[in-house]
This record gives structure tokens, sequence and C-alpha cells, in this order.
């Protein structure tokens, strides 16, 4: 949608400028007012297209990339020890999957590990 408003735009100027052409024995003021017009309707096909509609677009396409790597990485889980791996080995492979900006070390993932295991025996 972002690509497609200055299209928008554009074909306002034109339709303006179509309109513009039917007032050109109009006086200077006249005309100014119509150029004006045309030139509104190129500047509103921009502003939504890169003021509003291509950040939130990016936005939206961010918040999908994290989503799908959560589940990303849920899924290389279950495939893993599906095939028969060890919990271990199968929560190294997500661990992979993970963006590097976010990855646990291997350290911290063991750390956490053992602190669930430690209050699942405490309540259980």
């Amino acid at each position: 949608m972002a690509d497609g408003l200055p299209a928008f735009g554009i074909v306002a100027a034109v339709m303006g400028v179509v309109i513009t052409m039917g007032y050109i024995t109009e006086p200077p003021e006249v005309l100014g007012m119509k150029v004006g017009a045309a030139l509104v309707g190129t500047f509103v096909g921009v502003l939504l297209a890169y003021g509003f509609a291509g950040p939130i677009a990016s936005a939206l396409k961010n918040v999908a990339e994290e989503d799908g790597a959560y589940l990303i990485c849920i899924k290389t889980c279950l495939i893993a020890d599906i095939q028969g791996y060890q919990p271990n080995m199968a929560l190294e492979f997500g661990r992979k999957t993970v963006p590097s900006v976010v990855r646990p070390t291997y350290g911290e993932l063991d750390e956490r590990i053992r602190e669930v295991k430690a209050s699942v025996k405490k309540s259980g």
C-alpha cells in the first residue's frame, strides 16, 4: 500500500492539471489555485506513503518476524525431540535459531533449566 500511494498522488496531480486546463482563460490567481490543488494531491500521496503507511508496514513486518522467530524456535525443538534427540540437544537446536541479539548462551540456558527443574521438584 505504501508503494502505491505516491502513484495516487501523481494521478491526483494529473487530474488537477487536466481540470486546470479547463480554466486556462482565467486570470493567473485562479490558475494558481488550481495548480496548487493539483500539487496538494501529490503531497498528500507522498506524505501518506512515507509518513504513515511505510512506517506502519515496517513496524508490522518487524513484529511478524519476531513472532516468526519465536515459532521457528519452538518448531525446531519439537522436531528435534520427535526425531529422538536428547532434550538438551533439542534445546540447543532451538537455541541456535534464536536471533543472535537475544540468544542466551549455553550456560544461561542450562542455568535456567536447572532453576525450572528445582521449582518443579519443590512444587511437586
